[in-house]
């Protein structure tokens, strides 16, 4: 399929936040543990949809547009590791209500429009590592980032030259809070 795209819905960070927590990683991990993901890479992953055509990217962008939410606050306050995935990541101990109605929400429209969906439960994270092999200690509880959720995207993931980019293709406001 030359006309399609990896896409996936997400929240992004601000940029004020990406770095707090680029530090914050930098001091609570080894720094041989992985591959710290790039501060601008930051996000949370609302749902996945693999490689999408044209087409269904347009359907799917115009049900995105028609969903009508509140905002909410994103407490950023747990972290962990996947062994499996060599992951550690980042995540949130009382996912919000409207976090868990977004994500459902785009996964089902993706699944009814015949995008891949993931079989796992949904699992809001914002991944800091890749490639961490091996079982690091995770830092105690007392981090912690609150974030405003006033709007979501959807993103295309291009890897090129040994390094995955993401770029935004549109923006969705949530209604106010």
């Amino acid at each position: 399929m030359s006309d399609s795209r990896r896409l996936f819905f997400a929240l992004e960070l601000p940029g004020d936040i990406q770095q707090q927590i680029i530090q914050w990683q930098a001091t609570s991990f080894p720094a041989d543990v992985g591959r710290p993901v790039a501060a601008a890479n930051l996000h949370l992953t609302l749902a996945f949809l693999g490689d999408v055509s044209a087409d269904k990217q347009q359907a799917l962008a115009a049900l995105a547009g028609r969903i009508r939410q509140s905002g909410f606050t994103l407490t950023l306050d747990d972290a962990g590791q996947w062994l499996r995935s060599q992951v550690l990541w980042l995540g949130t101990r009382q996912p919000p209500r409207g976090l868990l109605q977004l994500a459902n929400m785009l996964r089902a429209q993706a699944a009814r429009s015949g995008c891949y969906q993931s079989p796992q439960p949904f699992h809001p994270h914002i991944t800091l590592l890749r490639n961490a092999a091996h079982a690091v200690p995770i830092p105690p509880p007392g981090f912690s980032w609150r974030v405003p959720i006033n709007e979501f995207a959807l993103y295309a993931s291009e890897f090129s030259r040994g390094r995955t980019r993401y770029t935004q293709l549109e923006r969705w406001t949530l209604n106010e809070q």
